[in-house]
C-alpha cells in the first residue's frame, strides 16, 4: 500500500429496520434548558415502542438522551446541518423528529424540507408560519384572534417608522432565534436606534421584528397537543411575573388561579383555533398577554415547550410519549385517557445559574437567563412560598 493512501472505516452499521431521527438541543446554555432533554428521551422510547430504531443526534454529554442505553444508535455529533445530512445519508430514515430538541432543532427544519427529509409531525410550512411574525399575524387577523400591533423592518430608519406607527413602548427582536435572544423592550426613538445597531452588529441581516409591547399585564400559556382531529390542553399556566420577563424566567403556577374563566375558556378556544389553522401534529404552545379581560396572542410555538416536562410531571400523563406516537401516526387522541392527578398547584420555578456565568447581566427581562427550571408543589394559595412569589408581583406592577 503506497503510504500517503488512507483507509476509511465507517463503525456505523446499517440496519434493514425502518428509522426515525430525533434532534436533541446542543449544549445547555443561557437559553436553551435542560427540559428538552426530557422531552428527547421519552420521544426516543415512544419511537422504540412503535417499532421503529431510534437513532439520537446531540453533542451534551450531561444529558439522558445521550446515555449509551437509550437510543438504538447514539450519535454525538454537534447539532448543525454538516453533520446531520452525513448521517441522514448514511441511515436513510423514514423521517426526522424537530419538535423535541427546542428552537435548535427547530431551525434545522427548512434546511430538511429544502433537501427533501420527510420532517415527522407539523410540516416546515406551518412551522415557518408560526415562526415568521408577519405570516403568524396575517393568519390570526382572518382567525379574528388579538393580538399587538407589529410591523418588521430591515434597518433603523425602517425600525424607527415601525415603532411609532403601533406606539411604544415597543418589543424590538430579531426573528429566528433562542430564548429571546437579543430582545430588547424600549421607549423612544433613540433607545430603538441602539437596539437595532446592537442587534445588527451581532446578527446581520436579519429582520427586525417591532410589536407594541402591552404593558402591565398578565401573561399566561397554554401547551397542547392536536392529531389533525382531536385537540387536548395539556395545561393552562398563569405566569407570577408580568409580560416583560421571559416565559424561561418565570415563575408559573399550573393551573391558573387569577384568571376569570371566560379568560381560560378564551385561550383554550384561540389555542384550538391556531393549532386547526396551523395543521399541526403534535406540540403546540401558545403564549397570551391578558389586559383588561381582553386575550391577546404574543406568539406560538409549534414544538414541545420548556413547560411541557412540567406539565407531564405535575399531571402524572406521559404526555412526550403520548404527542411523539401521534408525531409519528400510529395513534390518535382517543386512544389514551388523561386523568389528571394534580391536587393543589404546581409552580415551575427557573433555575439560574449565575454562579457560572459571573459576568451575566442578572436582571430579568424579555431575553432568557435561566438554564433549567424546578417543580413545587403546594396545597392551596395560602402557603407562604405563593404568597411571597404574588407579593413580589403586586409590589413589581406598582412602581
Amino acid at each position: 500500500m503506497n503510504s500517503t493512501q488512507t483507509v476509511q472505516h465507517n463503525e456505523s452499521k446499517v440496519s434493514d429496520k425502518k428509522k426515525i431521527i430525533v434532534l436533541g438541543s446542543g449544549p445547555n446554555r443561557i437559553g436553551q434548558g435542560i427540559e428538552f432533554d426530557y422531552c428527547c428521551v421519552h420521544g426516543l422510547l415512544a419511537i422504540k415502542e412503535c417499532g421503529y430504531e431510534a437513532i439520537m443526534i446531540n453533542c451534551n454529554p450531561e444529558t439522558v438522551s445521550t446515555d449509551f442505553d437509550i437510543a438504538d444508535k447514539l450519535y454525538f455529533e454537534p447539532v448543525y446541518w454538516e453533520h446531520l445530512w452525513e448521517i441522514i445519508e448514511h441511515e436513510k430514515p423514514e423521517g426526522v423528529i424537530v419538535q423535541l430538541g427546542g428552537q435548535t432543532a427547530l431551525k434545522l427544519a427548512e434546511r430538511l424540507h429544502k433537501k427533501g427529509i420527510k420532517i415527522i409531525g407539523t410540516s416546515f410550512d406551518s412551522m415557518d408560519i408560526a415562526e415568521d411574525r408577519g405570516r403568524f399575524s396575517d393568519m390570526l387577523k382572518e382567525l379574528n384572534i388579538p393580538y399587538p400591533d407589529y410591523g418588521t423592518a430591515y434597518n433603523v430608519d425602517e425600525a424607527i417608522n415601525v415603532a411609532n406607527k403601533v406606539g411604544y413602548p415597543v418589543l424590538v427582536r430579531p426573528s429566528y432565534v433562542l430564548g429571546g435572544q437579543r430582545m430588547r423592550i424600549v421607549i423612544n426613538d433613540d433607545e430603538v436606534e441602539k437596539a437595532v445597531i446592537s442587534l445588527l452588529k451581532h446578527i446581520p441581516g436579519n429582520k427586525i421584528l417591532i410589536d407594541h409591547f402591552l404593558d402591565r399585564c398578565q401573561e399566561a400559556e397554554v401547551d397542547a397537543i392536536f392529531d389533525g382531529e382531536n385537540f387536548h390542553v395539556m395545561g393552562v399556566m398563569e405566569h407570577i411575573e408580568p409580560a416583560g420577563i421571559h416565559s424561561g424566567d418565570s415563575n408559573a403556577v399550573l393551573p391558573a388561579f387569577n384568571l376569570t374563566p371566560l379568560v381560560v375558556t378564551t385561550m383554550e378556544h384561540y389555542a384550538e383555533k391556531i393549532a386547526r389553522a396551523l395543521n399541526i401534529k403534535g406540540l403546540i404552545n401558545i403564549q397570551f398577554a391578558i389586559k383588561d379581560n381582553k386575550v391577546y396572542v404574543i406568539e406560538a410555538n409549534p414544538r414541545a415547550s420548556r413547560t411541557t416536562p412540567f406539565i407531564a410531571k405535575a399531571y402524572e400523563i406521559p404526555y412526550l410519549n403520548i404527542a411523539t406516537k401521534i408525531m409519528i401516526g400510529s395513534h390518535k387522541l382517543t386512544d389514551f385517557t388523561f386523568d389528571k392527578k394534580l391536587k393543589g398547584f404546581a409552580i415551575k420555578e427557573p433555575v439560574f445559574s449565575f454562579n457560572k456565568f459571573p459576568g451575566v447581566n442578572k436582571e430579568l427581562g424579555p431575553e432568557m437567563k435561566s438554564t433549567g427550571e424546578a417543580i413545587r408543589f403546594i396545597k392551596d394559595l395560602r402557603d407562604p412560598y405563593f404568597r411571597q412569589l404574588y407579593k413580589d408581583r403586586s409590589m413589581y406592577l406598582s412602581k
